[in-house]
């Protein structure tokens, strides 16, 4: 009687430690990195992170597709990724001004966080086009080697945002909560001690199976060059569209929608709308292939 009960007590203590364990994700009480005694500001450390793993996975599927010079990829990522994150910045001060009038000083402290991906794709996209343009790298080919390293990067750069304690969800009490300090708990509008979704984990998780599928799509259908790159944004843009519906942070609403719901519908709705018209100018094209095809082999007989 005595064994059971206190088998039942070890059980309980046990599940109790168990729980207190996985009860909340906890934060960094610090948003710097200290390595080998040097200090790095952890949210520009992830975005480096992402940026090289990025540059890896590029440089790596051009040798797949048997590019001539693969060292392309960091000569485009020497470009592109700077002109990236000024887009990325502009994107997120133009889109909320409010924040940095009479402190225009604070425009440059990218460090604090604040980087808009919708700016950053964009223009790191167009640099890096002009780039392997004239690196003769072709552009849909390139935009379909670069894709999963895209979604890569963002699946550790969004982890710079847990450094920094911002961007998170509703509050919550599911096992996996966010718990984040007083202060920021209280500059929320929430008490000390709320715990809130981990929405920088659930973008890096969903961003990281993105780049999965991606190579897996191009490895077992490979799909026409640029294709890759359209369900890349799909991907994205439908991903974000839900993540950002449990966002508090203040933002401009349209219609019951935050602004970057939209521009994700907007966006989702312009690759879907090329996947579709790709795949039928590739319908259209195919009878004539083959047509000329059996052209090719009836005058091959008849020689």
């Amino acid at each position: 009687m005595i064994l059971t009960s206190n088998r039942n007590l070890l059980f309980c203590d046990c599940t109790t430690n168990m729980k207190s364990v996985f009860a909340t994700l906890p934060s960094p009480s610090q948003g710097s990195v200290e390595i080998f005694s040097l200090r790095f500001n952890a949210y520009g450390l992830m975005i480096a992170l992402g940026v090289i793993a990025a540059v890896w996975l590029f440089k790596k599927r051009l040798v797949e597709r048997g590019h001539e010079n693969p060292d392309d990829a960091g000569s485009i990522a020497m470009v592109a990724v700077p002109i990236g994150i000024i887009g990325a910045r502009a994107y997120h001060v133009i889109t909320d001004l409010e924040r940095f009038q009479g402190n225009w000083i604070d425009i440059v402290k990218i460090w604090h966080g604040g980087l808009g991906i919708w700016g950053g794709i964009t223009v790191g996209v167009i640099s890096g086009i002009f780039v392997a343009r004239k690196r003769k790298l072709g552009i849909a080919v390139g935009l379909t080697c670069v894709a999963p390293g895209l979604a890569l990067a963002q699946s550790i750069g969004r982890w710079g945002n847990w450094f920094n304690q911002e961007l998170f969800g509703r509050p919550t009490t599911l096992p996996w909560a966010l718990e984040i300090s007083a202060a920021k708990a209280k500059s929320a509008g929430f008490a000390a001690g709320t715990t809130f979704h981990p929405t920088f984990l659930y973008e890096s998780l969903g961003c990281l199976l993105i780049c999965v599928a991606l190579i897996k799509i191009d490895q077992k259908w490979r799909p026409r060059d640029g294709r890759l790159f359209a369900m890349y944004v799909a991907g994205y843009t439908f991903l974000r569209f839900f993540v950002e519906s449990l966002r508090i942070d203040t933002t401009k609403h349209i219609g019951g929608l935050r602004l970057n719901q939209w521009t994700a519908i907007v966006v989702f709705a312009l690759a879907v709308v090329y996947l579709i018209i790709d795949r039928l100018v590739e319908l259209e094209s195919w009878p004539r292939k083959f047509q000329k095809k059996l052209s090719s082999k009836s005058r091959d007989s008849q020689d």
